[in-house]
């Protein structure tokens, strides 16, 4: 793996060779400072001062350069601006042809030197994070708030382009002008199919959207399945990326990710009425949609592995799986098993192939249409979580067809049983296995996917002043705190078990894990109680019930949409990320009954801001938990994505156990008993994101 001072090298500019950060330089003096302290020949304060100086000396150089260059291509703009006027009165098509590539020439160099400092940007972010892990999480916190909002911020031109706006918009305006005016003197003959933007415009647009981290709801979207999108890609990764792309596997990858979200949720408005039947309590529903996610666990484990071979096999099996766990579901009824329910319940965890699914995404999709593609998988999940209630209400009926009973809570597991059925035929006839090459890094045992994955829709505190750096492991792949210019092979090898992958988080990456428990275990809490605690209070009929949870899951596109598309952009994640906290506390603490009564319009817009807030909570947290987890959690099966996995998997169980035991103290406690451990994990959560704040970005 390639050091950022290695990979700075390489990506100079040489004539601008000397305009760069000195990365290099200010790692060696992270070094020093390092040893100097140990040794006691300087304190905190000096070596603060002296690394705030050297830093500050770096970013001006950078900067001045920057607006030198800035200018000069601000003075050529204006000059051709100065031809094109001259030209306009005595039009030549070739002269126009010309003044319309030197402007493009111009957009090149503005790409080089957004580049430029892209590069100097990243190097900034890592020397502060590298400095932060020595020395604790405090000083990047501090440097950026200080220099950022000051009056005279250089920062401002690193970080946000300061002034870059007005020669893009120049360049953009001058070129859209010069085509118009070419098209008006050459016939649609001789250029059926001009271009309205030219392509170097969409290339600078690019780097300023990623200079900025503006996002839209598109990309908002493909966070929540934490598919990490790269760069660039070279070509010869395209043409592997289009053999072993196929649309149609794609739309049955999809279709495999709506059909499980909703037979997961299908049963959550009938699986009270449903255990009742079978003898036990209406709270032993807690168990019942747990199961699935008892299964899960293990499940996430096999089938991650699996996809290393294969990703045909995985879904046929998961498919088969589902229908035998629908079937028995379905057939419980009539067999009055409470043990047939649960071991159905269970088969349906066991088919749980979303590790499969998001693999897939990451592996087989082109980079160029792998954002859609994630947004897509995101997407499929939110209609699948809403249409699984809808549904569920829809089947309200009640006949028998000879020894079978076909009533509310047979049906879904009927009706998914045919449509896994469906699809597992759709699936045979159709579906094209990926080319498995090893060529292809994906696919390799130890080199798991290219980028980080998730199970997004289910499924650090401060350091001591002084750490020893010698055998901390850097998240981005630089070198370590010591001379080493190289990390042993053994510091990039993927984990080999859960347990190595847990002792390579650091402590923001738990602060983040844990905060996804909670986030899961408060929606589970609230959807999968849902049904007694309305009927309890209100007395809603399954199809309120339904339709409720429906409404509940139909907000998060459109949620999502607004925070993708205005929010982002005005918040850093982090400070979204503890706003969302908050909201989900507010909501908690109003979901409580406080009195003898108990409205609909409290446990409504309580159930609104916790879930809304929890929605808006789950992208911005795996959004952060890209960037503070080491890359090597990005790799083999033991990685980061299921350790997110894991954690989210075990909030369901324990929220429908918590449920369930709580059903023995009554249903008119259920409901503040539940409540509890909700707003005590929410608390933890908030005062763990407090502690470790200055080190989640």
């Amino acid at each position: 793996m390639v050091n950022f001072g290695k990979k700075l090298m390489a990506n100079q500019v040489q004539e601008w060779e000397r305009y760069y950060i000195n990365y290099n330089l200010m790692k060696k003096m992270v070094e020093q400072f390092v040893q100097q302290m140990q040794q006691g020949r300087k304190d905190r304060h000096h070596v603060l001062k002296e690394f705030s100086k050297m830093l500050d000396d770096q970013i001006e150089k950078t900067v001045l350069f920057f607006l030198e260059q800035q200018g000069i291509l601000a003075c050529r703009i204006q000059e051709l601006d100065e031809q094109q006027t001259k030209l306009l009165e005595h039009p030549d098509i070739s002269e126009i042809s010309e003044l319309r590539e030197a402007y493009a020439a111009a957009g090149h160099d503005l790409l080089r030197l957004l580049r430029f400092l892209d590069l100097n940007a990243t190097g900034i972010r890592k020397i502060l994070k590298k400095f932060d892990k020595c020395f604790g999480y405090k000083f990047t916190d501090y440097y950026l708030s200080t220099r950022s909002n000051h009056p005279y911020s250089q920062l401002q031109q690193v970080f946000k382009h300061v002034g870059i706006a007005a020669v893009v918009g120049a360049l953009s305006r001058k070129l859209a002008d010069l085509q118009e005016h070419q098209g008006s003197y050459l016939s649609i003959y001789d250029q059926p199919s001009t271009t309205l933007t030219d392509p170097v415009i969409h290339l600078i647009h690019a780097s300023v959207h990623k200079l900025t981290h503006s996002t839209n709801f598109l990309q908002y979207l493909g966070q929540h399945a934490l598919i990490v999108q790269e760069d660039a890609s070279s070509s010869e990764e395209d043409q592997v990326d289009d053999k072993r792309y196929n649309f149609t596997s794609l739309l049955l990858n999809l279709a495999n990710t709506y059909l499980y979200m909703v037979n997961t949720y299908i049963i959550v408005p009938t699986a009270d009425h449903y255990s009742m039947h079978l003898g036990a309590a209406a709270t032993v529903c807690g168990v019942i949609i747990g199961s699935m996610a008892v299964a899960q666990v293990f499940s996430s484990v096999y089938f991650r592995a699996w996809s290393n071979r294969s990703y045909f096999k995985p879904l046929v099996f998961s498919s088969i799986v589902l229908f035998l766990g629908n079937t028995l579901y379905a057939l419980a009824y009539d067999l009055d098993s409470l043990t047939i329910l649960l071991i159905g319940r269970l088969l349906c965890g066991m088919g749980s192939v979303r590790a499969v699914n998001r693999r897939y995404i990451s592996d087989c999709v082109p980079l160029k249409i792998r954002m859609q593609a994630s947004a897509g998988f995101v997407s499929a999940s939110a209609l699948g979580m809403a249409c699984g209630p809808a549904l569920a209400g829809l089947l309200q009926t009640n006949f028998k067809i000879y020894a079978l009973t076909i009533n509310q809570d047979t049906l879904s597991g009927w009706v998914m049983s045919f449509a896994w059925l469906a699809y597992l035929i759709c699936l045979w006839i159709s579906f094209k296995e990926p080319i498995h090459d090893n060529k292809v890094k994906h696919l390799s045992p130890d080199v798991d996917a290219g980028s980080m994955e998730v199970e997004a829709l289910e499924s650090g505190l401060v350091h001591p002043l002084l750490q020893s750096c010698e055998h901390k492991q850097h998240e981005d792949g630089d070198e370590e705190c010591n001379d080493r210019e190289e990390a042993s092979e053994d510091s990039h090898k993927p984990a080999t078990s859960v347990a190595s992958a847990y002792r390579l988080l650091t402590p923001s990456a738990k602060v983040l894990l844990l905060i996804y428990f909670m986030l899961k275990y408060v929606i589970e809490i609230l959807i999968s109680e849902s049904s007694v605690i309305t009927s309890y209070y209100f007395g809603w009929s399954t199809s309120s019930v339904a339709a409720f949870l429906a409404i509940l899951g139909l907000t998060v596109l459109p949620v999502n949409a607004i925070v993708g598309s205005y929010i982002s952009n005005m918040f850093e994640d982090r400070q979204i990320l503890l706003g969302s906290e908050i909201l989900v506390f507010l909501g908690v603490i109003m979901s409580f009954q406080f009195t003898n009564s108990y409205v609909v319009p409290q446990y409504v817009c309580s159930a609104l801001i916790t879930f809304l807030a929890a929605e808006v909570l789950e992208g911005v947290n795996l959004s952060l938990l890209s960037r503070v987890m080491s890359s090597r959690l990005a790799r083999g099966t033991y990685n980061g994505g299921l350790l997110s996995t894991e954690a989210g998997t075990l909030a369901r169980v324990v929220a429908d156990g918590t449920i369930t035991l709580a059903g023995y103290l009554g249903e008119s406690k259920l409901l503040n008993v539940t409540l509890f451990p909700s707003l005590f994990i929410c608390i933890v959560s908030i005062l763990c994101t407090f502690v470790t704040y200055n080190s989640l970005f």
